[in-house]
This record gives C-alpha cells, sequence and structure tokens, in this order.
C-alpha cells in the first residue's frame, strides 16, 4: 500500500515542473488514477508522455505497491486549452 501523497511525491522525483492529481481508484492505496500536467511532455507522443511517468514510478510498480497506474498526461498548452474549452 502506498499513500496518494507519495505517488505524487514520486512523480515530481522525476518530472520536477509536473503539476500532479493523484485518485485512489478503490481506496486500497495501490490502484490509482493520475492526471500530470508537465512541459517534458512537449513534442513527446502519448506513449512516450506515459513511459516518463511509469519511469518515475517504476519501484511502485515493480514491487506491486501499486497494483495499476490509470494516466492522463497533458503538456501545460494542452492542459490550459482543455480548461478552457
Amino acid at each position: 500500500m502506498i499513500s496518494p501523497d507519495q505517488v505524487e511525491a514520486m512523480i515530481k522525483a522525476g518530472l520536477p515542473d509536473a503539476q500532479v492529481q493523484v485518485e485512489d481508484l478503490t481506496g486500497g492505496g495501490d490502484h490509482y488514477q493520475v492526471t500530470v500536467v508537465s512541459s517534458q511532455f512537449e513534442g513527446r507522443s502519448l506513449v512516450q508522455q506515459h513511459q516518463l511517468v511509469y519511469g518515475a514510478v517504476r519501484q511502485a510498480m515493480s514491487s506491486e505497491a501499486i497494483h495499476a497506474l490509470a494516466l492522463k498526461t497533458f503538456t501545460p498548452d494542452a492542459w490550459a486549452s482543455g480548461r478552457s474549452a
């Protein structure tokens, strides 16, 4: 089991400029949905964006502290345009 704050800290350690929202989908501390906004996603495919996030939480995923992780990733521009739409 891992806390939402720990998930956020791991992602921010890997992507220092990221804005991160973490939702515990089951209340059990091992199934999460995260929304990540980072300038490091610019020019990268969606798969590459997700690989950056998975890389940040790799240890927790491999130890099964996190069993499932659903991702939503955005560049700051994409996030801003989505919010204003």
